[in-house]
């Protein structure tokens, strides 16, 4: 497994990670302390708006998760990949987004670009 690809799999996890402090302390670990976040329903800067986004989509997403969808795409420092959110694990997905993650030279996340590619019904 990549770093990159390893780097994708800790941020998706970060995302299904219940407990707040063990989010903080994974946005503090994974990304830069400006990083930005960026998807058509939320543009933030620094871990605690990225934090608020994280906060916010578990609890509007309560009982569902984020998995990987495809294959990581990664060349130099930046990786694209489909994600789904799920009932559970292979499920028929909900939603389907699309996001574009970079880093800097140690690792960490500088930014995370997304796109909406399925939402839910109303």
């Amino acid at each position: 497994m990549s770093d990159l690809t390893n780097t994708v799999t800790q941020y998706l996890a970060l995302w299904n990670e219940a407990d707040a402090d063990r989010r903080a302390t994974g946005i503090a670990d994974l990304f830069t302390p400006e990083a930005p976040y960026i998807d058509p329903l939320a543009a933030v800067e620094g871990h605690a708006g990225i934090a608020a986004v994280l906060a916010g989509a578990r609890e509007q997403f309560q009982g569902l998760s984020f998995e990987l969808h495809g294959e990581v795409d990664t060349h130099h420092n930046i990786a694209r990949f489909q994600w789904a959110l799920v009932t559970g694990p292979g499920a028929e997905p909900i939603a389907i987004g699309f996001d574009v993650l970079v880093t800097d030279g140690a690792g960490k996340i500088t930014g995370v670009y997304g796109f909406l590619d399925k939402m839910p019904a109303a």
